[in-house]
């Protein structure tokens, strides 16, 4: 687990410049989510309100499933890493996985200022404890596949099309590694979101 943990310190060391696109790319995501709330009409935004007055409720009077709650979201965040890493060993899926990565980034702005929007200075505490920490990890984790995905799909493409002599062997095998780490953080998140985020939301309800 150390030497995958050095090698991907490694790879971000010697790959910046996509790493920093990549976390650009979220980071619009982020941002058109946040000023998404604006631009929807009232009908929209009240809906937003009546979800997230619902949601609210159950965490106040801790009606939740926990267990449903639970599956839903590890079920959710898993398909999306599986889409990801079958992207990664296709050869056109790298404006996909761009897409996806800004999606994730979409959804957690705008579910930020959807609680800031119908809460006020309430929300912004509101809002962290909804969010963090597991949202935010999250984004982390997706980053570093998303990042592996395009890495590999471009040696495949290399290998394919440019007949580059490159051995795909240990890039997969790193590919799976991250993979496997990523599930692992994946199934870590979906535990705090469901079992502490709901403790944390409830100081400021």
């Amino acid at each position: 687990m150390n030497k995958i943990i050095v090698k991907a310190k490694k790879s971000i060391t010697n790959q910046k410049k996509k790493y920093l696109f990549l976390t650009t790319i979220i980071s619009i995501g982020i941002l058109s989510g946040i000023l998404f709330i604006f631009f929807i009409s009232k009908e929209d935004k009240s809906l937003v309100k009546t979800e997230l007055t619902t949601f609210f409720t159950y965490i106040q009077t801790n009606d939740i499933h926990y267990l449903t709650a639970f599956t839903n979201s590890l079920f959710s965040n898993l398909t999306y890493l599986v889409i990801i890493w079958i992207l990664g060993i296709s050869i056109a899926g790298i404006p996909i996985i761009i897409f996806l990565l800004f999606f994730k980034g979409f959804i957690f702005g705008f579910s930020f200022s959807a609680v800031i929007a119908n809460y006020g200075v309430k929300g912004i505490l509101l809002s962290m404890a909804y969010q963090l920490p597991h949202a935010l990890f999250l984004l982390i984790i997706f980053l570093l596949i998303g990042f592996y995905a395009i890495n590999f799909s471009i040696r495949l493409f290399r290998n394919l099309f440019l007949k580059e002599q490159i051995n795909l062997g240990p890039y997969f095998k790193r590919y799976n590694q991250i993979a496997i780490i990523s599930i692992i953080g994946i199934l870590i998140c979906s535990l705090l979101e469901t079992f502490l985020s709901p403790v944390f939301m409830n100081f400021f309800l």
